[in-house]
């Protein structure tokens, strides 16, 4: 059955060294690279499109031709005169990635601003998709702006799926993140935590104990990453279960794992699969995406 799945974040500019005081320019973020894996999966009836705010410059325009030629639907997007895109720049030093970010005034800010333009795109969508970034981003009445149309999206029966992806460095204190984060969590239908975040941030001491306080904030199904100790689920009523993740000889980049988890695990999902066989399909993608440098990968490279 054909379908539309919308993904509401932040697109970014990626800068990287491309070798003698060169840089390689490329375009991700969080809900982005999702959009990228569930084009490169879902089933080719199925609509991808991507909602955010970009500006009317030309790194703007060249963003948007990559999505669309990736078959990734724009035209949703807002673009806002002045302003451009937020802007990353990837260190590399012994093997290790660190990263530099400059989007204090970047457009994605405002994509909750126009509240009856993303009503409209949420109505348009079967699957809504946003992350914990997301929300880090955007000024708290537009916060609630867009929670407010995830809660309507989910009691009007469409799949809310919520990644909380903390990254603390986006937030102005702990406690405020700590609760919008939660708050995302109720309005969606489906989370998708890491659980080395929701250790580190919430407490918790096992997959176990994630599951059950997401399933207290009134999340009907919980998917549990934890890397390479596989995947925890935890589907309406039906009993918790485990995955393992799929091995691979050597990590290059960890880059997007998550992501692209989220995106075949959607995709099977959306054809039927079994939460099992959805996970399953999932660390099939992020095992082949980790053997690979950078958050993108060519869909040729991912299993069928």
């Amino acid at each position: 059955m054909a379908g539309k799945l919308l993904s509401i974040g932040e697109c970014m500019v990626e800068l990287s060294q491309a070798g003698e005081g060169l840089l390689r320019k490329g375009f991700a973020g969080d809900t982005f690279n999702t959009a990228w894996y569930a084009r490169a999966c879902f089933p080719a009836d199925w609509q991808i499109d991507y909602f955010t705010a970009v500006g009317d410059d030309p790194m703007s325009s060249d963003m948007l031709s990559m999505m669309n030629a990736a078959g990734i639907g724009t035209s949703l997007v807002i673009r806002i005169p002045g302003k451009t895109p937020g802007l990353y720049l990837i260190t590399l030093k012994d093997g290790e990635r660190t990263f530099s970010y400059w989007r204090d005034t970047a457009a994605a800010k405002k994509l909750a601003d126009d509240a009856d333009h993303l009503r409209a795109a949420i109505e348009s969508a079967d699957i809504v998709y946003f992350s914990g970034i997301t929300l880090g981003i955007l000024a708290p009445e537009a916060v609630d702006t867009l929670l407010s149309e995830a809660r309507r999206a989910k009691a009007m029966g469409k799949m809310v799926v919520f990644d909380p992806n903390i990254r603390p460095r986006l937030w102005p204190s702990k406690e405020y993140m700590l609760k919008t984060i939660e708050d995302g969590a109720r309005a969606s239908s489906l989370a998708l935590p890491s659980f080395d975040d929701e250790k580190v941030h919430f407490g918790d001491k096992d997959e176990q104990a994630t599951v059950a306080r997401y399933k207290a904030l009134g999340v009907e199904n919980v998917v549990v990453k934890n890397g390479p100790d596989g995947v925890t689920l935890a589907f309406g009523s039906e009993p918790v279960i485990h995955v393992p993740a799929v091995k691979v000889d050597k990590v290059i980049d960890t880059t997007s794992a998550g992501d692209s988890f989220n995106g075949g695990f959607l995709a099977r999902l959306v054809e039927g699969g079994t939460p099992a066989e959805a996970a399953a399909h999932g660390a099939a993608v992020a095992a082949r995406v980790i053997c690979h440098h950078g958050a993108l990968i060519s869909p040729d490279l991912l299993p069928k």
